[in-house]
């Protein structure tokens, strides 16, 4: 199930940062439906790590990712209710998104080597 999450979250990953950089180079942002498509497949790995801790036991690894994916993921979520109003992504937000969700992920190949 980690290896599941792995490959989801990296495809979330590629997402994010196609948003990002359409963000930082284009200067408005990304369109919603890439913005959904990030968004939900980042819910669909967090669900896998549930399930795998739930099935194998939440090692300190996979717990580290978990939580530190769900504040990516609270981030996320903070700078997609300002995209529908129609404000930029703030690129302080979105930096710290990003960096933490990278942290998450590493956590995450961690565990999953465990």
């Amino acid at each position: 199930m980690l290896v599941a999450a792995a490959v989801v979250l990296a495809a979330t990953a590629l997402g994010g940062a196609t948003a990002a950089v359409l963000r930082i180079r284009g200067g408005s942002n990304p369109p919603i439906p890439l913005a959904l498509v990030h968004g939900g497949a980042g819910a669909a790995g967090l669900v896998l790590l549930i399930i795998a801790g739930v099935a194998d036991g939440f090692s300190g690894a996979l717990t580290v990712s978990l939580v530190l994916l769900a504040v990516a993921a609270l981030g996320g979520f903070v700078m997609f209710t300002g995209h529908l109003r129609a404000h930029l992504l703030p690129l302080p937000i979105l930096a710290v998104h990003a960096l933490i969700a990278v942290a998450g992920y590493v956590a995450l190949l961690v565990a999953a080597v465990e």
